[in-house]
Parts: structure tokens; C-alpha cells; sequence
């Protein structure tokens, strides 16, 4: 089966969603990125023994993913936020192929384009959607498992996507879209402090530390300025920042990181810590959430 999440970007919705393919038998799988004159933005693969992630450039600093289970060969597509350039096709003899082309549509045509394609997702808003999925909605992709993780706030039906092997000792993965960027979170559209608060700290800061961190954006080197502004004297902020700049530079992604690190230098996820508090001028986490992050939506990024 192919499994593919995406998020539809012009209505803000920002909850991943899962299509299905029938099964298509041992395949093998190329993602090809169409890179335009102004997007210099390498793709990047990070392998493991039971998972690989392909993380391809999109827009002007998106990230869309694809997710492979090394068991079976079986994959999703992650946040595709340019869905109109991704087509879906079995190549016969040789399995799924996945290309980047600069045909216009949306997840309907995909739809109409795919036989059997099935696409869930945590909001109604999310374009072609077959099923809604609510928290801790668990799925499959091969042999992974695909647990659902309802982090509302950025938007009403925010879903990330935590995926798993079991008994493996590889570390999992976290889609977290517009939840939970490196070093940041997403703007507070349509929730409060006490949504972000549980997303970020009960949710996704409850996983397994080692968890590897995809997000939606490149928002890095901006959101390392801010915390080291909330944080002048954290070492792991300014030792980040200098790694990003030399990321960007060669036009590499800053993803994945990992929880345990976003506990080092991420202003929103250190609202317990007592230098964040004493930024913002509150001793309640809740409220330093809001704080920081209404400071953040008019912070101006230093040009350094």
C-alpha cells in the first residue's frame, strides 16, 4: 500500500491527511524533485535499518516527505504542500514511482488520477478526505506504526504523525507540520497558550527523547534569532544557530533534529524553565507560552 499524508496549504488547515493505495506488491521507490530556477534547496535522505525518510524542498521553504518502510517497501507521502506536482503512478515490472511535475490541480485531481486512493486526515478542511482520524487513531505503513498525535492550535484539526517499528531500536519519527518547527512552533491561528502548551509539552515532549523531528518549514536560522534573544546565554542557542547558518549556506536542510535537543534551545518548549519565565515576566508556563509567542509574532529578525 501507499500511504500519503498531506496538508492543504491555502485553506490553513494544517492536519496531515493519509491516502491509501491497493497493494502494489515488492516495490522500489525514487522520489524525484523538479527544482525551479529560484529553488536551490538540496533534498536530503536519512536512513535507518527499518525506516527512511526523503525530505524534498517545496515552495519557498516547505518540506515534503517521503516515508519508506525498508521491511516491505511500503510508503507515505508527508506534508506534499504542492500536491499539484506530485504524481502517483505504478511503473510496471518495476513497482511505484513517484515524480514531481508542474501539472496544476489539488488532492482531487490526485483522487481521480489514483485508482483506490483513500486520504484521511484530522480536519474536514483537508481537500479529497475519505476519513477523519481523531488522537491516537493508530495505522500502518508496512511494518511501521503510524500513531496520530491531535496537537490543535496552529489549526482546529492539527494532526502530526509519530511513526514507529516495533522492537527496534532505531529511534522514531515525528511529522509535527506546523506544531512544532526546530527551535519554534506555528503562530497561534486558531487556538490558545493551553493548546500549545499540551501539544508541545504533555504531547509530542512525552515521546521517546531520541525521536527524530520533521517539520514543515525551514523557519530555523529565524527561530534560533528569537531564542537567543529569549536566551542570550544558552550555549546550545548560539551552537545551533552558527550549525544552521552553515546549513543554509550550503543550501541544506537544518531537519531532522530531535526532542531531547528542542529541549535545549526552544524557547516554547522551555516555558518551565526559569530564564524564559523571567523574559517574559511570568511564572506560569502557560502564560510565558503566550507570552513568548505574541513577543515572537512582532519580533523583528536580526539581519546577524
Amino acid at each position: 500500500s501507499l500511504w500519503h499524508p498531506w496538508r492543504l496549504p491555502s485553506t490553513k488547515c494544517g492536519a496531515l491527511g493519509l491516502a491509501v493505495f491497493g497493494s502494489l506488491g515488492p516495490v522500489w521507490l525514487r522520489a524525484f524533485f523538479l527544482h525551479t530556477e529560484h529553488e536551490q534547496r538540496k533534498s536530503k535522505t536519512v536512513t535507518q535499518a527499518d525506516m527512511k525518510v526523503e525530505l524534498l524542498p517545496a515552495l519557498t521553504d516547505n518540506y515534503m516527505y517521503l516515508l519508506i518502510d525498508e521491511e516491505t517497501k511500503e510508503a507515505a507521502i508527508v506534508d506534499p504542500v504542492q500536491p499539484q506536482k506530485v504524481m502517483l503512478s505504478a511503473a510496471p515490472g518495476s513497482g511505484l514511482l513517484l515524480r514531481e511535475m508542474d501539472h496544476a490541480g489539488g488532492n482531487e485531481k490526485l483522487v481521480k488520477m489514483e485508482t483506490g486512493l483513500r486520504v484521511y486526515g484530522g480536519d474536514s478542511r483537508v481537500g479529497a478526505l475519505t476519513q477523519k482520524v481523531s488522537h491516537l487513531t493508530t495505522l500502518k505503513v508496512g511494518s511501521l506504526n503510524v500513531k496520530c498525535l491531535c496537537t490543535p492550535c496552529h489549526t482546529s484539526g492539527h494532526i502530526c504523525y509519530y511513526v514507529t517499528k516495533p522492537n527496534s531500536s532505531e529511534p522514531p519519527a515525528v511529522f509535527t507540520g506546523d506544531t512544532l518547527f526546530v527551535a519554534g512552533c506555528g503562530k497561534f491561528f486558531e487556538g490558545t497558550p493551553e493548546e500549545m502548551y499540551r501539544a508541545l509539552i504533555e504531547i509530542l515532549g512525552s515521546l521517546d527523547p531520541e525521536t527524530r523531528v520533521y517539520c514543515g518549514h525551514e523557519y530555523t536560522i529565524n527561530n534560533l534569532k528569537f531564542a537567543r534573544h529569549v536566551e542570550p546565554n544558552n550555549a546550545s542557542i548560539q551552537e545551533k544557530l552558527a550549525w544552521a547558518k552553515a546549513k543554509y549556506d550550503s543550501g541544506e536542510p537544518t531537519i531532522p533534529s530531535t526532542i531531547a535537543e528542542e529541549f535545549t534551545y526552544n524557547p516554547f518548549m522551555r516555558v518551565r524553565e526559569k530564564t524564559v519565565q523571567q523574559h517574559a515576566g511570568e511564572t506560569d508556563p502557560i502564560r510565558t507560552m503566550g507570552a513568548i509567542r505574541k513577543e515572537k509574532d512582532n519580533f523583528r529578525v536580526p539581519k546577524d
